[in-house]
């Protein structure tokens, strides 16, 4: 066994920050800040437009799974480069928007492209490079994340106040076709057996060999054994944890879609919130490399559930916060949280259940979570438009924090039994 001295994966890790930098623009931190203009503008009510996210994000998970099937039968390099191109066009479609129906299209597509297809391509790929140092691997590509909810939120802000609404897509738009199409055609490559490597930069002679020394190079509890979908939906790790990575999704797209609204509750104007969404991701920085090598050393879902815990006092923590330190002191609180949620999350599948068939399980998995995403705006709109507050929702909320810490303590990983393989 050997090792080379400049190993691609790490060119690899540059790539997928960047494509979470370029999922922004469907992320709902991002959309957020679009969110009060388009209700100023149109008159529309903010019960119809969470609805509008909400349905949207919903339709948009149910193509997660056949994104997750074409990574693993096109490449990731052949799907990052037709979504990052789809994506452009739907953000030139986003900067057109003047009626209802247009805006439901668009945020359809623009969560699609943006929050689900350009966040799961990443989330497959550095798995496929990385095996003992994962977890340092997927918080260096958190970092795209963390810089996209941390300058996004402002710069969006600053773009839709000196140049309007439609020209702040038209932005992202040019960005995504200028920037991200071009890097994912030159840069992105599948996997290290491709370029005569092994995950973490072991060089082999032959596909006999790459595996015989994979299996070498590890002890035999790490040796990675590849899970078919059909034999992980068979265990009962599977179903607690989509429902644990449900609840964050849940949970933070109702807050961070009506972050605004909920800053201007407490008194304070839209530049503000905008500020709190920045804290909240600079916070995530140094939190994100910490989380990456405590999670190369203790077992995900026990950092997890812990994780899950403190969310529930965070949540708690924004409810009854009512001066700027606090809010501060929150915001620094959720991107602790959102730090190792992320890169827990994106370690677990891959280290339950495998590398070859990542793709189809982390698109099913993709899809629950944007469910989750797409239930988490409107009850918190309707809450609004009911009691005039958020208050009584944020109270209701916390049970799924505390429901989803326990179904981690209970969700070591799976043991992979031979004489049990199915044909996926």
């Amino acid at each position: 066994m050997k090792k080379s001295k400049l190993y691609y994966g790490w060119i690899i890790v540059l790539v997928g920050a960047l494509m979470l930098l370029f999922s922004s623009p469907g992320q709902t931190f991002s959309v957020s800040i679009f969110i009060d203009h388009y209700i100023e503008q149109f008159g529309w009510s903010r019960s119809q437009i969470s609805s509008f996210y909400s349905i949207a994000t919903l339709i948009s998970g149910f193509s997660m799974p056949f994104v997750g099937k074409l990574i693993d039968s096109r490449g990731h390099r052949k799907s990052a480069v037709l979504i990052s191109f789809l994506f452009g066009i739907v953000l030139v479609w986003m900067s057109a928007i003047r009626a209802p129906w247009m805006i439901f299209f668009g945020f359809i597509f623009i969560r699609m492209f943006g929050q689900g297809s350009l966040s799961l391509i990443p989330s497959v790929l550095i798995p496929q490079w990385f095996i003992r140092k994962r977890g340092r691997a997927l918080s260096l590509i958190s970092i795209g994340g963390v810089l996209g909810s941390a300058l996004v939120p402002p710069l969006n802000n600053y773009l839709i106040e000196n140049f309007g609404l439609s020209r702040a897509w038209i932005f992202w738009a040019v960005a995504m076709v200028l920037i991200m199409l071009p890097v994912a055609f030159f840069f992105v490559k599948n996997r290290p057996e491709d370029i005569g490597m092994l995950p973490d930069g072991i060089i082999g002679k032959n596909t006999e060999d790459r595996e015989r020394e994979s299996h070498d190079a590890l002890p035999e509890e790490e040796v990675e054994r590849s899970w078919t979908l059909s034999e992980a939906k068979g265990t009962r790790a599977f179903w607690l944890m989509l429902l644990a990575t449900m609840v964050p999704s849940l949970v933070n797209t109702g807050i961070t879609f009506h972050m605004i609204s909920i800053i201007s509750g407490k008194g304070f104007d839209s530049a503000f919130g905008a500020v709190i969404l920045s804290i909240t991701a600079f916070s995530q920085i140094p939190m994100t490399f910490l989380a990456g090598f405590l999670l190369d050393k203790v077992k995900v879902n026990l950092v997890k559930g812990f994780n899950f815990i403190f969310y529930a006092i965070i949540m708690l923590t924004l409810n009854f916060a009512g001066g700027t330190l606090v809010l501060m002191v929150y915001a620094v609180m959720h991107g602790t949280f959102m730090a190792f949620d992320s890169v827990s999350t994106g370690m677990l599948w891959s280290n339950y259940f495998g590398r070859k068939h990542l793709g189809k399980i982390r698109g099913l998995a993709v899809s629950f979570m944007v469910l989750g995403s797409a239930l988490g705006p409107l009850p918190f709109g309707a809450a609004y438009d009911y009691f005039g507050g958020y208050r009584e929702v944020l109270l209701a909320f916390m049970i799924l924090p505390i429901l989803a810490s326990l179904a981690s303590f209970s969700s070591p990983a799976p043991v992979y039994a031979e004489k049990n393989r199915e044909v996926a």
